[in-house]
């Protein structure tokens, strides 16, 4: 499979900093949100936190190799912005550089690039400081420059080794879950938070791109995008106009800012609001000409008409309700066309040059047995996915990399320690790797050469 994909393709894999490092009182860190965030009775569904995680911080060194004997020519990992700027802010702004947070990721960039591994670098992966929460983190407009200055000073400390930069992860998670429904750090509640993180966001993605550019001219630009086909439970018109709603609001509302759209105020009139929150030039700020995209797909979404979801007016009709044969731990329907359908729909963009699958996965219910994983189902679902993929390339589709979600077992948000989404499984008690089958199958597929026809 990998030689139809062409020489060029990208493969890797994904993680968070907060989803394995661990070592979250070490060497300087300050405290994040999602460090409060797990402290809150009722918050994480297993009572646990990212305090000893995968112990990536100690074992990076073993993890990267393992990686890479996995056959994976990339690695996607982010920066934890308190372990570098312990309080948030940077010396323009008040605050100071911690020197053995650069030094720790410098490590693992150079361990990297010594096994022939390019780092992909995330700029926030959701744990934003405490210290910036507490002056309003998201919905407080100086975020914007909070997060610019770090952005400069991880550039400036990474851009002569660093030419991939992911400047977001997922901003309509972090908005939507954090700060209007409250599943996520910080745990904030309300659309008076969510409209002003969102557009805060917004901006903070266009000038943490324009920072990167600045300070890494030779730079690969992107962002990356949480993203599903959206399809109408019936044909019914009131169905069909709820799809729209939650299409703009899955996969348009942060893309078509960046690509100088605007917002898609015409399908959610409620966006009409956030020009309360708006500046005098603000338009032109949202756009950015990133590089590339990075689309993190694992589902289609399947959709009705609802009176009971104010704003949006639409509710998910959920996979066990309409008798998906294959759902995942988390709930998910594994339905492997909605990748083909989700990079067609992003390419018919003018400004996107480029497409990478910078997440893609699934928790399964992995067990070991006689020392071994066998996951058979998450095998299947990289396979049918990657068909996809290829398709959707051989049509002509910018889409030039593929990111598993993820090497290794992880700390999986509100959702704790259970859903297992790694190619490799981590036993938490003592931090063993036990390489799953489907890490071997991606080791056989990326290793071994083509046979010759």
């Amino acid at each position: 499979m990998k030689h139809e994909f062409g020489p060029d393709f990208v493969w890797g894999t994904a993680s968070a900093a907060y989803q394995i490092e661990g070592a979250v009182d070490v060497d300087g860190r300050g405290p994040s949100i999602w460090d409060t965030f797990c402290r809150q009775k009722g918050k994480i569904k297993t009572g646990e936190t990212g305090d000893v995680a995968c112990d990536f911080y100690n074992r990076y060194e073993a993890d990267l190799l393992l990686n890479k004997e996995l056959g994976f020519n990339a690695f996607r990992f982010s920066l934890s912005w308190s372990r570098i700027l312990p309080n948030g802010a940077g010396p323009q702004q008040g605050g100071f550089i911690n020197e053995a947070g650069l030094a720790f990721y410098d490590r693992v960039i150079d361990k990297c690039l010594s096994l022939g591994m390019t780092p992909w670098i995330t700029l926030y992966h959701w744990d934003l400081p405490q210290a910036l929460e507490a002056k309003g983190g998201w919905t407080n407009r100086q975020v914007v420059s909070w997060f610019t200055e770090f952005v400069d000073i991880c550039t400036k400390a990474f851009g002569h080794k660093v030419k991939h930069w992911i400047v977001l992860n997922e901003p309509l998670v972090y908005t939507a879950l954090g700060y209007f429904a409250g599943w996520h750090a910080p745990g904030r509640r309300g659309f008076w938070n969510f409209l002003p993180a969102v557009h805060h966001t917004a901006l903070a993605q266009a000038e943490g791109g324009r920072m990167v550019r600045q300070n890494v001219p030779d730079a690969q630009v992107g962002t990356t995008f949480s993203c599903s086909p959206i399809d109408s439970f019936t044909t019914s018109a009131r169905d069909q106009a709820a799809a729209m709603r939650v299409d703009a609001l899955m996969n348009r509302l942060f893309v078509e800012p960046a690509l100088g759209l605007g917002y898609p105020m015409e399908t959610l009139p409620f966006l009409e609001k956030i020009k309360k929150y708006t500046q005098s030039g603000d338009r032109e700020k949202l756009a950015f000409d990133f590089d590339f995209i990075g689309l993190q797909h694992y589902f289609r979404a399947v959709v009705e008409g609802s009176f009971f979801a104010p704003y949006i007016w639409a509710a998910e009709v959920t996979p066990n309700r309409r008798q998906v044969p294959l759902i995942t731990e988390m709930g998910w329907e594994v339905y492997p066309e909605s990748m083909y359908r989700i990079i067609k729909q992003f390419a018919q963009y003018d400004g996107v040059k480029k497409i990478i699958i910078s997440e893609s996965g699934a928790a399964f219910y992995d067990s070991v047995y006689n020392g071994e994983v066998y996951d058979a189902q998450r095998i299947r679902y990289h396979e049918d996915y990657l068909a996809n993929v290829l398709r959707a390339k051989q049509e002509g589709a910018p889409v030039e990399g593929y990111f598993v979600w993820t090497f290794l077992d992880n700390f999986e948000w509100a959702e704790g320690f259970r859903p297992r989404f790694g190619l490799v499984y981590v036993n938490y008690r003592n931090q063993q790797r036990i390489v799953k089958a489907s890490g071997r199958w991606f080791q056989k597929m990326l290793t071994e050469k083509a046979a010759l026809v």
